[in-house]
């Protein structure tokens, strides 16, 4: 499925899709207003339409690969902080619901599958793995890509997997898709101070509301940011705080030393996998044979996706 080799084709590019993240924004950003022949709405939908239409207009990657979270809240990271994305688990759950279920808008439920099933039909495999969020999934296809590759999405906790000797960057959405930030090495040192392989060091300090992330209480970013440049990493602070003679100020050292349960299992949090065993799948965009054109065209009216669907499609097919 995937192999470490050096970078062997310039021409070649694997973008990697944080989808939930994409359609998430995607039902944001369009009106609900739009709806299919029966009633669902479908601006999720037609908005990652748009977005693929844009990535690949914009991007030109040879190969297109949904990461999906199969576990959005995998227990292994819960067991290690219980706080992780608790404000996101829907108040009501069944007495028999494992994984906890995840509070979605009651509109965007019923797009999810047809997002899948669009995304099929389109050539684009949708790959997750059980037990584990996309951003695994993510980590380890850029970490084990034989070509260059672009992340797509707008959680910035994948910034740690940028890496310019292996031609992997980030295609950041967090300021909207006509906003796109493209991170490489030197654009993440400039923008936080840190380089990538310090960045799950720097979240974990740092917190995260979003995911329930506590963080060190009264180290934020330009803290952090400070203790990285002078110890290298968070073993290396964590070393500091026990050594007074260390040199670091007595009001961090505590800090540090009060947060030391949290800073022990923080990592494993933060920083995605990058070994999982991942299905094979075939990436290279086909949306021009007979099968892909018959379902897509089913599709397209099932979903009134209209001109949405005829961008992607165009899209893709200038790439194919």
């Amino acid at each position: 499925m995937w192999e470490d080799a050096a970078v062997t084709d310039q021409r070649e590019r694997r973008m990697l899709l944080d989808t939930a993240a994409l359609y998430f924004r995607a039902f944001y950003g369009v009106p609900d207003t739009v709806h299919a022949p029966n009633g669902t709405p479908v601006n999720a939908i037609r908005g990652l339409l748009d977005m693929i239409a844009r990535l690949a207009t914009e991007f030109q990657p040879t190969e297109i690969v949904a990461c999906w979270d199969d576990d959005w809240r995998p227990q292994w990271r819960v067991d290690l902080i219980p706080s992780y994305k608790t404000h996101r688990v829907a108040a009501v759950q069944p007495e028999d619901a494992v994984p906890q279920i995840e509070v979605v808008p009651v509109l965007l439920t019923p797009q999810v599958a047809v997002i899948r099933e669009v995304l099929g039909a389109l050539g684009i495999p949708v790959i997750g793995a059980a037990h584990h969020e996309a951003d695994d999934v993510i980590g380890t296809l850029a970490s084990h890509a034989p070509i260059p590759v672009d992340v797509v999405t707008g959680d910035r906790d994948l910034f740690q997997l940028i890496d310019d000797s292996r031609e992997v960057r980030v295609i950041y959405t967090g300021r909207g898709m006509s906003r796109l930030e493209i991170l490489t090495d030197a654009t993440l040192e400039t923008k936080y101070g840190v380089t990538p392989v310090q960045y799950a060091d720097f979240a974990a300090m740092r917190g995260d509301a979003s995911d329930g992330l506590p963080g060190v209480a009264g180290v934020g970013e330009k803290t952090a940011v400070t203790l990285l440049s002078t110890f290298g990493s968070l073993d290396g602070i964590v070393a500091a705080a026990a050594d007074p003679a260390s040199g670091m100020a007595s009001p961090i050292r505590a800090k540090i030393l009060a947060a030391a349960d949290y800073l022990a299992v923080a990592p494993a949090v933060v920083k995605v996998v990058r070994d999982l065993e991942l299905p094979e799948f075939d990436a290279r965009i086909r949306v021009h044979t007979r099968e892909a054109t018959a379902e897509l065209d089913r599709l397209s009216a099932d979903w009134a996706l209209g001109s949405s669907m005829k961008r992607a499609r165009d899209a893709l097919g200038a790439l194919a």
